[in-house]
This record gives structure tokens, C-alpha cells and sequence, in this order.
């Protein structure tokens, strides 16, 4: 939930046919995918029981860097070249890791980790109403419109609004909500200004997690102390939420692309939320009233309608089907479906959830909120 998931940005090499194939299948490789990034909110709420909010977003930053740096140095890849890049590179690092990152721990102060997993699905709904503001040369179709109406009422559903949000922290779930709104507009930056730099995929998302981690790393001693003990469950959560939310998924969302392309790894979107539900409750007792799963499958299906592009135009190519060269990539945050190469969303540590039709998409990079 993030690191992550935008596009003539350098693309992932796709695996050719000379290339040895990974011993594990793509459909495994995406299981886990969705088990880690929807584990993430759990091992969010584990951290906060021993750690304070920005200690925990800076731990995950941490080891989420370390990870992408050894991945880095083993492809040998160059890091992002000219002092602009360096500049936008430090602003989606804000959108996209440091803020929302911080916001969901605090978040999980005072609401249940299930519901932070469905409040980090409203990212394409953010998504496409900014996208309506923001890209003038997006024009909305009845369906994604109605899919913006259908996925608010789901987000009304899960906070059971007719009886005053069901005795919900209003702080926490506002927290959670502008997280996820936090993504989008991150989306939107990354897409207007991170193109065409040259340096790969792996080596923008390493560098934005790694600014991310130097960002908390200045804010973290001045809100905070030193926790007089180390509890060992709070540590390995945070250690957890870093290494595989924000550092291994983003390497295997990057593979899952590379192989079956960002529509299919893009669905892993629609388990994360499932995912966070059945953590919560199965392992930390969480209280699940009828409304919260009613309102979360009400916001995937909105979701997935914002998703929807209208008809293509005639001598216009289909921007959801980017060539081989251009074929975009997730980091790991955070993040959501649809036929416009979405990444997951959030702060699960999985790349966040673009705006699908809210215009067309620069080929390759595919920021990490993961």
C-alpha cells in the first residue's frame, strides 16, 4: 500500500524470447503480490502499537530503499540524471510516499486496519475527479461519471453515513480518505511532469522511495523520541511493511508487468481491500458490520467503472494498448484497476491507482506508493 504504480519515460525490459523465464508463473508471482500489499494495512496497525506514526512510515521507507538499492546495484542501473528530474522526483516522493504513508499510520491510530484497506480503493475515484479538473483534455462518458456517483455511495455504505458513520473516529477515516486523495493527485504531478527523463523505471521508483525515506528521516526526530523499548512484533511489522510492501512488491509488480502487461498486473487492485478485510478480522479481531463489505464491493465496482474508457476516436491509437517499447511499469504503494494500466494502490506499498481515461498516458515510468 506506497512506491507506487506512470508512461516515453525509459520502460521495463520486457522479457524476450532468448531470456530465461522466471522459475516462478506470473499467476503466483501476482498472488503474492496481493497478499503482501494487502497485508500492508495490517502491518501498519502491528508497527503503531510500538512505534509512533512517522516512525513507522520512516522504518517502511527505510527498508523499502535498502531493498530497491540492492536491486538497483545488482542491474547496475544508473540513477535519474539533471537537477529538474531531482526536483519532481522529491515532490512525488511527498504526494506519494511520505505524506499519504504517514497519513494511513495515523490513521490507524483510532481506525480499524480494514477499513483503511477500503478507504485506499477511493484512489481512482479521487482520481477521476481530479482528472476532470486537472487534464483538460479529458472528457468524461456517462458510465465513468456514473461509476464516480456508485463508488461514493460506497464509500457513504462503509461509513454508514444514515447512522452517523456507525460510530466510526471521523479524524481517522478523514486521514485515510485524504491519503488516498493524496495518490491521485500524485498520479496527476507525476504524469505532468516525469516524462521523458531517460533513466529507467527501477531507477525513478528507487530514487522517489529513497528521497521519501531522507524526507521522513528530517521530519521524524522533530515530532518524535526514541521509544525507550523495542517490542519485537511492532519491529518485524515495520520491517515487513518496508522490505516486501514497499521494496520486494514493487520488484515483482515490475516482472508481473514486464510479462503479462499492466492491465492484468493491474487487477491485483480488486484483492487488496479483500485482502486487508480478511487480515483484520481473521488475525486482529476487528469488527466487521454488514455495511463495511456491502459499501467496499459498492467502491470497487465504481471504481472499476471510472476505469472504462469511452470509444477511441477514428486515426487515434488505443492509448491502454502501449507498444512493446513503451509498455509501462508499477513500483510497488500504492494505489487500482482498469484497462489503463493502473497500479495498486497505496499504502499497501503498491503504486497507486491512475486515473484510467483521464487522458492519454506517457509510455513507462509508473510512480511507487508502495
Amino acid at each position: 500500500m506506497g512506491s507506487v504504480t506512470l508512461n516515453p519515460m525509459s520502460s521495463p525490459a520486457l522479457p524476450s524470447p532468448s531470456r530465461r523465464r522466471p522459475s516462478l508463473d506470473w499467476r503466483v508471482r501476482f498472488g503474492v503480490l496481493a497478499l503482501i500489499w494487502g497485508f500492508s494495512f495490517l502491518f501498519i496497525k502491528v508497527g503503531t502499537e510500538g512505534f509512533a506514526p512517522f516512525q513507522v512510515t520512516f522504518g517502511r521507507l527505510l527498508f523499502g530503499t535498502a531493498v530497491l538499492a540492492v536491486a538497483l546495484a545488482v542491474k547496475r542501473d544508473r540513477l535519474p540524471r539533471g537537477a529538474r528530474t531531482w526536483g519532481h522526483l522529491t515532490v512525488a516522493a511527498f504526494l506519494l510516499n511520505a505524506l499519504p504513508f504517514s497519513l494511513f499510520s495515523y490513521a490507524e491510530l483510532t481506525i480499524p486496519s480494514t477499513l483503511a484497506g477500503i478507504c485506499n480503493a477511493t484512489t481512482p475515484l479521487w482520481g477521476m475527479l481530479l482528472s476532470l479538473v486537472a487534464l483538460s483534455e479529458d472528457r468524461p462518458t456517462r458510465v465513468r461519471a456514473a461509476g464516480l456517483g456508485i463508488g461514493f455511495i460506497g464509500v457513504l455504505t462503509v461509513l454508514g453515513a444514515w447512522q452517523g458513520f456507525s460510530g466510526l473516529d471521523v479524524t481517522g477515516t478523514a486521514l485515510a480518505l485524504l491519503a488516498s486523495f493524496s495518490y491521485a493527485v500524485g498520479w496527476i504531478y507525476v504524469r505532468r511532469t516525469l516524462s521523458g527523463t531517460g533513466a529507467s523505471n527501477l531507477a525513478l521508483a528507487g530514487s522517489q522511495v529513497g528521497l521519501a525515506a531522507l524526507q521522513l528521516a528530517v521530519v521524524t526526530p522533530l515530532f518524535t523520541r526514541l521509544p525507550t523499548h523495542v517490542e519485537v512484533l511492532p519491529l518485524l511489522a515495520v520491517i515487513a511493511l518496508g522490505a516486501l510492501g514497499t521494496g520486494y512488491a514493487m520488484l515483482l509488480q515490475y516482472g508481473v508487468v514486464a510479462e503479462v502487461g499492466p492491465t492484468t498486473a493491474s487487477m491485483v487492485t480488486y484483492f487488496i481491500p479483500v485482502i486487508a478485510t480478511a487480515a483484520g478480522v481473521a488475525l486482529l479481531g476487528e469488527h466487521l458490520a454488514w455495511n463495511t463489505p456491502v459499501g467496499a464491493v459498492i467502491v470497487l465496482a465504481g471504481a472499476a467503472l471510472t476505469q472504462t474508457r469511452g470509444p477511441r476516436r477514428r486515426g487515434t491509437a488505443s492509448p491502454t494498448a502501449p507498444t512493446a517499447a513503451a509498455r509501462p511499469m508499477t513500483a510497488a504503494g500504492t494505489t487500482a484497476p482498469g484497462p489503463a494500466a493502473t497500479v495498486p494502490s497505496p499504502a499497501a506499498g503498491a503504486a497507486v491507482a491512475p486515473v484510467a481515461g483521464s487522458a492519454p498516458e506517457p509510455a513507462g515510468y509508473r510512480p511507487t506508493v508502495s
